[in-house]
């Protein structure tokens, strides 16, 4: 089963966000009391060893025996300072191997969520801060390994070399819940700037441009039939970034990344089984050297099946593919440039992996990943010459309170 999670919470704050709970907070003393009664606050630790045969994932994992530079830390608070609004913060700490900043602080997301109407039939609000995207089914709550269910989510889709670009976005969203007779229907939509960091910088380009997020806008629609036994979704957005050349010669230009997500999941009491399909198209205009300018459309999908069994495990068999350029999906056609290998414009995964939650606060996992291709390669842990196959196992411990 997917964890819906709109309101999931942290410990750390912008100034702006910051300045809005403020302002909920400044509540009668009278009240102060109950709304401490609402205050709940949670956090997670997860810990990898990465081990590959040939190439890196997230540290050097093809030497001396693996890497464990792969660690998640978190921690969340909400509270309700009244019955119709929320205040909901999450801080996480993270290492991915050279792409990611190593255990530097950051808000994950904080938001005040304030519900509009609410009756039996419809639930209508607003959230103001940083919100996670409503992106497929796992973007929400990526980052808390229990709501995963693998310890790596389908790269095709959920991008870790380029995470921050669809990660969260600071600014305003909509939702509304319409419960009707045999299921209930979902729709979310927001604008802001988005989160864009050097792991996007370092993807995009070997000069690493810098980017800066410009207003933006996310949306989504989900039905979850007879109690969540099939659900699907439709997620689209529009991310834009000024995008600008660090050299002699200043250049800039705009970067635009459009997704669209066709989710679609099936449940029964042991077994599920997820597909998603997105569409990515990538587009950079407006710089002086015409042809470092672009329009690509990037195609990603995977099927995967989950078995529940002995009520504490699960067992998880995935394919997962993506291309880079719909036009060009054996890559061949980069690879006569020279510019890259013709592999790393595709990537083939096929995955399987258990996990064992040997207590309610405590995961292990383990999997094995046959990789055909490097498209979804981390690049900074990849500097030399790569290989086309490759295999990877993974074991994570997770704990949560």
């Amino acid at each position: 089963m997917i964890v819906s999670a709109y309101y999931r919470c942290s410990s750390a704050c912008t100034g702006l966000t910051m300045a809005l709970i403020a302002a909920a907070c400044n509540v009668a003393p009278a009240r102060a009391e109950g709304m401490l009664d609402t205050v709940q606050v949670h956090g997670f630790l997860s810990q990898a060893l990465i081990v590959t045969d040939e190439n890196n994932f997230f540290g050097p994992s093809s030497h001396d025996g693996g890497s464990l530079q792969y660690t998640e830390i978190g921690a969340n608070l909400s509270f309700r300072p009244r019955q119709d609004v929320l205040i909901a913060i999450q801080g996480i700490s993270r290492r991915a191997g050279a792409d990611d900043s190593d255990f530097e602080p950051d808000l994950d997301y904080g938001l005040v969520d304030y519900q509009l109407f609410s009756s039996v039939d419809r639930t209508l609000g607003i959230q103001l801060g940083r919100v996670k995207n409503p992106f497929g089914f796992y973007n929400q709550t990526r980052d808390v390994a229990f709501t995963r269910p693998s310890i790596l989510l389908p790269q095709s889709i959920y991008f870790d070399r380029t995470r921050s670009v669809g990660l969260a976005g600071d600014g305003i969203s909509i939702y509304e819940q319409e419960r009707l007779p045999n299921g209930t229907l979902y729709f979310q939509a927001g604008i802001g700037k988005p989160q864009v960091n050097d792991d996007a910088e370092k993807a995009l380009s070997t000069t690493e441009p810098t980017l800066d997020g410009q207003i933006s806008i996310i949306s989504q629609i989900r039905y979850e039939h007879d109690g969540g036994r099939i659900i699907a979704a439709l997620s689209a957005g529009r991310a834009q970034s000024r995008y600008e050349v660090d050299s002699k010669d200043s250049d800039s230009g705009t970067f635009v990344f459009q997704p669209w997500i066709l989710s679609l999941q099936y449940n029964e009491d042991l077994w599920s089984l997820t597909a998603e399909y997105a569409l990515r198209k990538r587009s950079l205009s407006g710089l002086n050297n015409a042809q470092h300018n672009y329009d690509i459309t990037g195609e990603s999908w995977y099927l995967q099946y989950t078995r529940r069994f002995q009520r504490d495990w699960q067992w998880l068999l995935r394919y997962d593919v993506l291309v880079n350029d719909r036009n060009d999906r054996s890559g061949r056609k980069l690879a006569a440039t020279g510019a890259a290998p013709a592999y790393s414009q595709f990537a083939k995964d096929l995955t399987t992996g258990v996990q064992w939650r040997i207590h309610p606060q405590v995961l292990l996992a383990a999997e094995y990943h046959h990789v055909d291709g490097t498209g979804w390669l981390t690049i900074g842990d990849n500097e030399g010459e790569t290989d086309q196959y490759w295999n990877m196992l993974l074991f994570q411990a997770s704990l949560r309170f």
